[in-house]
């Protein structure tokens, strides 16, 4: 019997994963492939990016001093971040506090490791930080931080997802 497509949700419902491959479920993730690492980190880019961006132009507009504005920033990217993994999650049936040990253990590598790139090309790129919105440096630092981020956090999460962490654990759920 394929079990690869015969999969019940929290509340017992079937759930397709074709193409999704039965190991990918049940613990045995050998050799994650690239791409499934790359749409990952996509996934977890979407939300960090929304939230870490939202932050900057508040922080930046309202005038606020860098450390502020970086901890509003990364603070938002965390919770936008989370946010996109655990709507996914309640979707497919699980109760919310299974829904957010989901998007925990999901994504806090995850955005935590791009924050940490993207946050530190930002602080370490000549003037950024006191660049406005209006600058191009401004929007240069924030969005190749965002590209090198994607570049060094996909690696991580194929190394997760490959040993069942990570991203994989929300699969088992979608």
């Amino acid at each position: 019997m394929d079990h690869s497509t015969h999969h019940t949700d929290a509340t017992h419902t079937p759930i397709d994963h074709e193409g999704h491959g039965h190991a990918a479920h049940h613990g045995a993730h050998p050799g994650a492939s690239w791409s499934t690492a790359a749409k990952a980190t996509l996934h977890c880019l979407t939300g960090c990016a929304i939230g870490e961006i939202l932050g900057m132009v508040i922080g930046t507009a309202l005038l606020w001093g860098n450390v502020p504005t970086m901890v509003l920033a990364i603070t938002l990217a965390f919770l936008f971040g989370y946010s996109f993994t655990l709507f996914a999650v309640l979707r497919a049936g699980l109760d919310l506090k299974s829904a957010i040990k989901v998007a925990l253990a999901a994504d806090t590598v995850s955005i935590a490791v791009m924050e940490l790139v993207d946050n530190a090309i930002i602080a370490l790129t000549p003037g950024a930080m006191d660049a406005h919105l209006s600058d191009g440096l401004f929007w240069s630092a924030l969005l190749g931080g965002f590209g090198v981020a994607f570049l060094i956090t996909t690696p991580v999460n194929k190394w997760m997802i490959g040993r069942g962490k990570g991203h994989a654990v929300v699969h088992a759920h979608h």
